[in-house]
């Protein structure tokens, strides 16, 4: 697994952990030799991204641009997945309204837009189920809970 984490939004927290629920991810869906970025944002610069390439004029909190759309990108030897953006201040604003530590935030976040690099989606109810079930499920099994 190689990842680079950027901080174009500096953060003041220890984020060492992602290592494990990175590595708890890929292992649970059975990925090798990957390669892909998380670059930490601020709402502006989440802003600019989604109002340009989603037409939502609108801070979010998670942003992946999956280089593997199709099956025919998808390179068994050594797979480069794209890019996850996670606006930082919009992160610790949810784990606040929800009631539950940064850690839990910043891994559901970081999980959820792996899953997105990795075909997952929520378009639909039938896969919005089997996608959160999914991010619960690593996230239990990591011990990062609610």
């Amino acid at each position: 697994m190689n990842y680079e984490i950027n901080e174009v939004y500096k953060v003041d927290f220890d984020y060492s952990y992602l290592k494990d629920v990175i590595k708890a991810t890929l292992d649970h869906e059975k990925v090798k030799n990957a390669y892909f970025s998380i670059i930490f944002v601020d709402e502006k610069t989440i802003q600019d991204i989604n109002k340009n390439y989603r037409g939502i004029d609108k801070v979010t909190d998670v942003i992946s641009f999956a280089l593997e759309d199709n099956e025919d990108k998808i390179n068994e030897d050594f797979r480069v997945l794209g890019d996850i953006y996670i606006c930082i201040p919009r992160m610790r604003e949810q784990a606040k309204e929800y009631g539950h530590s940064i850690k839990r935030e910043l891994s559901f976040l970081t999980v959820h837009g792996l899953l997105h690099l990795l075909g997952y989606d929520h378009m639909k109810k039938e896969d919005e189920n089997v996608m959160f079930s999914l991010q619960e499920e690593i996230l239990n099994a990591q011990e990062i809970t609610r």
